[in-house]
């Protein structure tokens, strides 16, 4: 597993985690596409937030949110755009919806 950091625009908000970045979950649904939204799954013990919330009230960038993923167990989804640099020439982008989460079930 890689360890990784990275953060908002402003610096507000950072961020480390640790885990394998080979794709990221591209969502169409008006808010994610706006925002233009890759994210990664991970388990919460892989995370941890270093300084601010997960969005920030300086910039708007949404790096991270919490959640639970589909057994019911806690997760982080991090912004894959917010990792510090991270080559996005190496990620498989896997198209969403926003209604159908059936591309990340195995």
């Amino acid at each position: 597993m890689t360890r990784v950091t990275g953060g908002c625009h402003s610096g507000q908000v950072r961020l480390e985690a640790e885990g394998d970045f080979p794709s990221g979950m591209e969502c169409k649904c008006l808010h994610c596409n706006k925002k233009s939204f890759v994210i990664a799954f991970l388990g919460r013990q892989d995370f941890k937030l270093t300084k601010g919330e997960g969005a920030c009230t300086s910039c708007g960038t949404q790096a991270v949110g919490p959640g639970a993923g589909l057994d019911g167990k806690e997760m982080a989804a991090i912004n894959l755009r917010c990792v510090d640099g991270l080559d996005r020439s190496q990620i498989t982008f896997i198209p969403n919806s926003g209604k159908d989460f059936s591309a990340w079930r195995n």
